[in-house]
């Protein structure tokens, strides 16, 4: 397995300053300026694929010009000249003093670099005008009397802004302005990547711009942590590998290290020669990289040893005790034999820790019986996924199964519970509602097998919604499903996942007779260089087809129109652009095909070619381009999806207005549309959807109002029009919603005036979901319905959205 590599650019500027009173001061100012770092991850698998991507944010210097120098260091000395004769101010200028020392050895040292390197003056302007009034202001200080109160506390506050303005522009504004020069970053790396994430929308959601926090428990790191901050202050090192094998803690001793740094990407063995590309002439500029092995050629390496037996017996403890203590645990001999072979790896002891909790004491006999005694498996990671295998013995079969269909997707990306949810309906019998998915993912979670994230939830969303969850895997993890789906010949696997790199095909796929596939999943990852003609498989038994690539024109695989027992299909475009997709009509002729999900498409490509799919029950649009496509299909869209039950579309920025053709298939029971912040507009033929039961416009913020023929809808039992921030209004007739159950509001921020009168006629209204001006409006109606519930829903910022 290749080895994980992290690039770490710290910026490591180093202020003295000795005055008492202002530690506070100075510590917060160091946590944003002594180590304000970067974090370049790059893929040198997908740099292989032509699409690395590199992204180098250089922060600070190249904010701060010549004119803001000149203004600071007029301000400087006026604030000195002042503080020992304008008394009534003297606290208060002192503070601004103070502040100003700290900021002065950074600016000229800014100034220095800036010069160094020909870099051109940036615009400051606005803090250079705030600092140019302050000076102003300053003086006119000296000219306040002693006896005038009104003056005083009026310049006070004048001051106190002051130095607040300037405390900000050091602790937030040099870390978001930093962000501006990434293309100038852009040209040094340009032979590395030719696509930078820097240009990317806020849409992508497989990139991080912030460092996950390090996890909640963590032993044995205290030393390693000052070893490693030791040897990076050191003047000559100004390039670190921290070296370890996998699962060993590399990554959460860096989240300790950098938490307020920013991750991108990551980078793989053989990429040696990526590292001189991100050496700048800077002063105190530091690289640190990880790396499951060291590179010989880097003289500075830092070995971050397994946790030692006392250390890894205290989080093998933690991990395989339930919360309220009641787990059995077998006797101290007999738990050493199992953290010894556990090898100090904190991954591994979690793990197994996880898979042990709660289980019989025969259980345990048996795996100390399976284990060798005290053998270690630190020797390499075909060992280390061996071991890990034993973590899946004692499972349930589904959960294992569960887990193993985690390996159908790229490494480091984000799952969609929203996907798995599908899959695991058709190949599991489980509900539709994704209760049962999720709970196995809990499950699955809870034993250290994966990671779910989900949004913060109110009480309408709780068992119903689930489009912003996601799960993680680890590298490793990811490499112990692949590797347990692979054990039988690929011939009879059950579940059948091909990762193609170029054009790479192995020769048994490239042979002219037909390939005979029995798995019932199969996934298929090509790159951005793939262009070869897909071989002649035919696979009979396949209910679910992953189909994950990176191109701008991809072409269906002919033999998907041989799948009979096709029931979900997933297509997901990692690209950076959408992609338009042909051979779509091989789907007309599939019998059993119920579930459609693509990501990043231009649907326009699929209406011309659009074909009847008369079983499809559901499609879920993420991240598409649709603009009029629907209007412009050969067919209408009531005689192509005559049976669709469910639509869901996300994240598609060019949807202005709902497509007329969606308001004719009658059959429809639940339309969501979230995060389509252009939709303005939607059409009176909604009211024709007479057995909708579920409608959401969930942060549609355009959307101005709801139609009046929305009073038709005598199905609908879930109304979710929550941040909608242009709504004004709830329709004049909304109380004939005979069946309205639950309403969420929340974040409707222009819904000011009185609710309709015909809101008392709701008598089937339990749940209300709203924040608390809203939650007025009800309290007038809540005498006529008695079962009626107001919840005030709490601010949730949640940021779990944002790319990883």
């Amino acid at each position: 397995m290749s080895s994980l590599l992290y690039i770490f650019c710290i910026f490591c500027s180093v202020y003295s300053y000795q005055r008492k009173d202002s530690e506070k001061k100075l510590k917060s100012l160091r946590s944003q300026l002594v180590s304000i770092s970067v974090v370049i991850l790059v893929s040198e698998r997908r740099r292989r694929r032509s699409s690395s991507k590199v992204m180098a944010l250089m922060v600070a210097e190249s904010l701060l010009g010549a004119g803001f120098e000149q203004v600071f260091t007029l301000l400087q000395e006026t604030v000195k000249d002042v503080v020992s004769k304008a008394r009534q101010f003297k606290g208060l200028l002192r503070n601004l003093d103070s502040t100003l020392d700290l900021l002065a050895d950074t600016v000229k040292k800014i100034e220095r670099s800036n010069q160094q390197r020909g870099r051109a003056v940036e615009k400051t302007q606005s803090l250079i005008e705030e600092m140019t009034k302050g000076e102003e202001l300053v003086r006119k200080c000296l000219q306040i009397p002693w006896w005038n109160l009104v003056l005083i506390v009026k310049y006070s506050s004048k001051l106190s802004k002051l130095d607040k303005a300037i405390l900000r522009f050091c602790q937030v504004d040099l870390q978001l302005h930093g962000t501006m020069t990434v293309f100038e970053t852009r040209e040094i790396v340009s032979d590395i990547s030719q696509r930078m994430d820097s240009i990317r929308s806020v849409e992508t959601p497989k990139v991080s711009f912030a460092v996950r926090e390090p996890p909640d428990f963590t032993v044995g790191f205290d030393m390693p942590m000052k070893e490693l901050k030791t040897l990076l202050l050191k003047e000559e090192v100004t390039l670190l590998v921290l070296t370890a094998p996998g699962g060993c803690g590399k990554t959460t001793l860096v989240q300790m290290l950098c938490q307020d740094e920013i991750i991108k990407d990551d980078v793989w063995l053989g990429s040696e020669n990526l590292l001189e590309k991100f050496k700048f002439d800077l002063p105190n500029y530091k690289i640190l990289v990880t790396s499951r092995t060291a590179f010989p050629r880097f003289r500075f390496t830092y070995h971050l040893k397994p946790l030692n037996d006392v250390d890894a017996m205290t989080l093998f403890r933690r991990s395989v005790s339930l919360h309220d203590g009641s787990s059995y645990i077998p006797a101290e001999e007999d738990v050493k034999k199992i953290v010894k072979g556990c090898g100090g790896f904190p991954l591994v002891l979690q793990v197994i820790g996880a898979s042990l909790r709660g289980q019989h004491e025969v259980v345990w006999r048996s795996r100390l019986m399976n284990w060798s005694n005290g053998q270690s498996f630190l020797g390499s990671d075909d060992k280390l996924l061996g071991h890990l295998e034993s973590s899946l013995e004692n499972d349930k079969v589904i959960i294992k199964e569960c887990f193993m269909d985690l390996g159908s997707f790229p490494e480091d990306q984000r799952i969609p519970a929203a996907i798995l949810i599908d899959m695991w309906a058709e190949l599991y019998e489980l509900d539709e509602d994704g209760i049962d998915a999720i709970a196995h993912l809990h499950e699955l979670t809870t034993r250290n097998l994966a990671n779910l994230v989900m949004a913060g939830k109110d009480a309408s969303e709780a068992n119903s919604y689930y489009n912003d969850d996601f799960v993680t895997l680890h590298d490793i993890l990811r490499e112990l499903a692949m590797h347990q789906s692979s054990k039988e010949p690929e011939e009879e696997r059950p579940r059948l996942i091909l990762n193609i790199s170029g054009n790479n095909l192995p020769k048994r796929w490239m042979e002219k007779k037909q390939k005979l596939i029995n798995a019932c999943l199969l996934s298929i990852s090509t790159g951005e260089s793939f262009s070869w003609s897909w071989c002649n498989i035919h696979a009979p038994k396949v209910e679910v087809l992953v189909l994950n690539f990176q191109k701008l024109n991809y072409t269906l695989p002919e033999f998907v129109e041989k799948m009979d027992e096709l029931k979900v299909f997933i297509v997901t475009n990692y690209g950076f652009f959408h992609a338009e997709i042909s051979n779509f009509q091989l789907l007309g002729s599939l019998p059993n095909f119920r579930r459609i999900r693509l990501e990043k498409v231009s649907i326009s490509s699929l209406c011309k070619t659009l074909v009847p799919l008369k079983s499809l029950k559901k499609i879920s649009l993420f991240m598409c381009n649709i603009g009029k496509a629907f209007e412009n299909c050969t067919i209408q869209l009531s005689n192509a999806l005559p049976n669709l039950i469910e639509i869901r579309i996300d994240y598609c920025n060019d949807l202005m207005e709902l497509p007329v053709g969606l308001c004719d298939i009658v059959l429809l029971k639940k339309l969501i549309i979230t995060n389509c912040h252009k939709l303005s507009a939607l059409s009176e033929g909604i009211g024709n959807l007479e057995n909708l039961e579920v409608l959401r416009f969930r942060s549609c913020t355009d959307l101005s109002e709801l139609p009046e023929s929305i009073k038709s809808l005598h199905k609908l039992s879930i109304l979710d029009i929550s941040d909608c921030l242009s709504i004004g209004k709830l329709p004049k007739h909304i109380g004939e919603l005979c069946n309205l159950k639950v309403l969420n509001m929340k974040g409707c921020l222009r819904l000011c005036n009185s609710l309709p009168e015909s809101t008392v006629e709701l008598k089937q209204l339990e749940l209300v979901v709203c924040d608390k001006e809203r939650a007025k409006l009800w309290e007038p109606i809540k005498e006529f319905l008695t079962k009626l519930k107001v919840e005030v829903a709490e601010k949730d910022i949640n940021l779990n959205w944002l790319p990883k």
